[in-house]
């Protein structure tokens, strides 16, 4: 394959056997026969909210693993995710959700923009302070051109990173979005070049696409680094097979149009200038010790260490040119996201899947490496609930205590594991778990678990809605603030104006959205507003009330 528990709401509860204790699906529904898509089929459930319609994300289902322990569902710790759908709802987009699979913080891709794709939202660290950090672009044949937003606490941009130097602007990759302590963030791109595909069976007067790396300089915006795959590592290295890919690439346009394929033009060819030979295929970019980094080749089953100063490839470990020996179920391939863990280990996701008749289950994996005797051994195996083979994208986190997050890519699903591998839950967030009436994929580039604290600009969204159940019946104040963590408790007040309203009365926060009865007292008041109150009583803002 070329790559290219609301209590208040309609909570919806499953019950699944098998090598888990339970699942549940969290959150309001909506999702209804009108929804249906052309091919009958309905698309993926998504959390509705009145206060802020706009929002569409999916309803999850949480299913607790060997492990699970209620510490895991009370943690104030978040994912961060990027879904892609493929129906009309739930809204693509960047998105946070907490540990029960609620709503926090949603940034809605634009569908008919092919420029607004989100990919890798996650924290990081910019001057001492927390960011957020998401690829913005394009995003066709498994690479983008685009570049690289970093929000603050607030939500608000800071500052942009993409392609500089000899490299001309928005042309970076959505593959990864490291930022250093140096202040410098490690960008991919994709650039046609010419080269001699005759060794692979192409032509000799051919085109590849060149993997380059970029250390960009995120304040002035000056590349301090640059590297290139076709300098430094052989086309022969690639596991691509040239006449296969020539193959696929011709059935594919022919599916596309009867009429591509004509006398005239002839059938697309690969390596050409107008189709590049993706040899290489960069997918993540990491620091190593003594500055050295860590790159992984999905098209070469390899990653590499590359010395920092002089862009030489110290070692290359997996496929056809390891200098490692590989032990016993230690061979990976059409891998993402290596890491050198804290211990010495090496970690990644090894999504042993091409589209082929080989594919095998993917896993999350941490290697053991000796560098002396250059051999690779297995650590760990991080294996989902049943085999679930991930062809393209996914990662693999180690947190902080040493557990271990997998987002599965293409595969709608993220799980933690515990630091021996055992399952402690696993997420799916896609079409996967809904059974065979729904379609909509829901695959994310890559999953996230990190704490966070939001504190937005906007106020609250609050709208009055009459007849509603939440209110017995009569008026209700549905609140939510989109991105702010650290509200606890939601206060109604009303009266003649803002100045003269009064309490009327003050619940605790209720997930995304939290609907309040408006007692028959208020209803008619001039003035209706909602005010967010953190642990400690403190009004964090104010949102003032519109008619449902």
């Amino acid at each position: 394959m070329r790559d290219r528990n609301r209590p208040h709401r309609a909570a919806a509860h499953r019950l699944l056997a098998g090598a888990v204790s339970g699942s549940v699906i969290l959150a309001a529904v909506a999702c209804s026969p009108a929804e249906d898509q052309q091919d009958g089929k309905r698309p993926i459930p998504h959390q509705q909210f009145v206060s802020r319609p706009d929002l569409k994300p999916p309803v999850v289902e949480i299913t607790h693993g060997p492990a699970w322990s209620d510490e895991y569902g009370d943690t104030a710790e978040q994912t961060f995710l990027s879904p892609n759908y493929g129906s009309a709802t739930p809204s693509d987009g960047s998105i946070i959700l907490d540990a029960q699979g609620e709503l926090v913080w949603m940034r809605p891709a634009e569908d008919d923009d092919p420029e607004d794709n989100p990919f890798d939202l996650r924290v990081q660290q910019y001057r001492g302070e927390p960011v957020l950090t998401v690829y913005e672009g394009t995003s066709e044949g498994g690479m983008g051109d685009g570049e690289i937003l970093i929000l603050d606490q607030s939500y608000e941009e800071i500052a942009r990173v993409t392609t500089g130097g000899s490299l001309d602007p928005g042309h970076a990759d959505f593959h990864d979005t490291t930022i250093t302590p140096d202040g410098t963030m490690l960008i991919a791109a994709y650039e046609p070049t010419p080269a001699d595909l005759g060794e692979l069976g192409g032509p000799e007067d051919g085109y590849i696409q060149d993997a380059v790396i970029q250390e960009v300089d995120i304040a002035s915006g000056e590349v301090v680094f640059e590297w290139s795959a076709q300098d430094h590592v052989p086309l022969t290295e690639t596991m691509l097979d040239f006449a296969g890919e020539q193959a696929e690439l011709e059935q594919e346009a022919a599916e596309e149009s009867a009429d591509e394929a004509t006398e005239e033009t002839g059938p697309p060819v690969l390596g050409s200038e107008d189709e590049p030979f993706d040899y290489f295929h960069i997918n993540s970019i990491t620091e190593d010790g003594d500055g050295a980094l860590l790159v992984s080749a999905r098209h070469t089953n390899a990653v590499y260490r590359l010395d920092r100063s002089t862009g030489e490839v110290e070692w290359t470990l997996g496929g056809s040119a390891s200098d490692f020996e590989m032990g016993e179920g230690a061979v990976f391939s059409w891998q993402h996201d290596a890491h050198r863990a804290p211990d010495g280990t090496l970690t990644m996701f090894d999504n042993h899947a091409h589209g082929g008749t080989a594919d095998e289950s993917s896993r999350g994996l941490r290697l053991m490496l000796d560098e002396e005797a250059m051999t690779a051994e297995v650590a760990t195996e991080y294996l989902p609930p049943a085999d679930r083979v991930s062809g393209s994208m996914a990662n693999a986190q180690q947190l902080p205590q040493g557990n271990m997050l997998i987002g599965w890519g293409a595969r709608p699903h993220y799980s933690e594991y515990t630091p021996e591998g055992e399952l402690i839950y696993d997420v799916c967030h896609g079409d996967e778990c809904m059974g065979e009436d729904f379609e909509g994929g829901g695959g994310s580039y890559r999953a996230y678990k990190s704490a966070w604290e939001g504190h937005p600009t906007t106020d609250p969204d609050v709208v009055v809605r009459d007849g509603s159940e939440e209110g017995d019946g009569g008026p209700a104040a549905f609140v939510s603030w989109n991105g702010a963590t650290e509200v606890a408790r939601w206060r109604l007040v009303a009266g003649e104006d803002e100045a003269s309203a009064t309490e009327q009365s003050t619940v605790d926060r209720d997930g995304f959205e939290t609907a309040i009865p408006v007692p028959e007292a208020a209803v008619e008041a001039p003035y209706t507003a909602v005010e967010a109150l953190d642990a400690g009583g403190t009004v964090l803002g104010t949102g003032v009330a519109l008619p449902g």
